[in-house]
């Protein structure tokens, strides 16, 4: 049923919307609605204490407006006719069509809600399984620049991977071997792949000889 209200620019229209809250946290229903909106708009201001109930409501509603428009407010002014800001709100709010923030979700958004969710689900499942991975680096002889063989590494990239600290280590003769900390998401990244597929092959190959996995540990 139809709810009617009289001009709340007067304390009497006021007095009727705060004797209709008394007990009611909305206008109808147990949810916000787009009844709370019209009325929202055609109340000028928060009443105050004077009219509690309605102080109450104006306040919920107005944070709940403020989480959907997040966006830092300057105020706005309006010149000429009188109140035309509040005419204003009241034919926006009129307007079910242009703006609906709180109405029923229609099977598209629900199916698009459901997909969204799955696919975050989906996607942290996948990520669950981490390790941390220590890998010898060998280069092929003391003549090798050790500082483009670690940019040859680290410039392998792949989702799941994360390239950390490294260090050189003397082999002997001269020779110096990297040694370098990772750290693969499981299901993602597989070391032996990384080795065979990508460290070991062109054009990396020209400054790396062979890989060894010396730590294997779960995260």
């Amino acid at each position: 049923m139809a709810v009617t209200f009289s001009n709340f620019h007067a304390e009497s229209g006021l007095q009727s919307l705060n004797d209709f809250l008394s007990g009611k946290s909305y206008i109808s229903g147990n949810k916000l609605s787009k009844d709370d909106i019209k009325v929202y708009a055609a109340v000028l201001k928060n009443p105050g204490d004077a009219f509690p109930n309605v102080s109450k409501w104006y306040n919920f509603v107005s944070s709940q407006l403020a989480t959907s428009f997040p966006g830092k407010a300057v105020g706005v002014g309006f010149g000429g006719i009188a109140a035309p800001a509040e005419s204003a709100k009241a034919e926006a709010a009129d307007d079910d069509d242009d703006l609906d923030l709180f109405g029923d979700e229609t099977e598209e958004e629900k199916k698009a809600a459901e997909e969204r969710e799955a696919s975050k689900k989906s996607a942290k499942k996948k990520e669950s399984g981490k390790s941390s991975v220590l890998l010898d680096v060998k280069p092929w002889d003391d003549e090798t620049d050790m500082k483009k063989l670690e940019e040859a590494v680290r410039s392998v990239e792949m989702p799941g991977l994360l390239w950390g600290a490294s260090k050189l280590v003397a082999v002997g003769y001269g020779i110096k071997k990297l040694q370098i900390m990772l750290t693969i998401v499981d299901d993602l990244v597989s070391v032996d792949t990384l080795i065979e597929e990508h460290l070991t092959v062109e054009p990396r190959n020209e400054y790396i000889q062979s890989c060894d996995i010396v730590a294997f540990n779960k995260i």
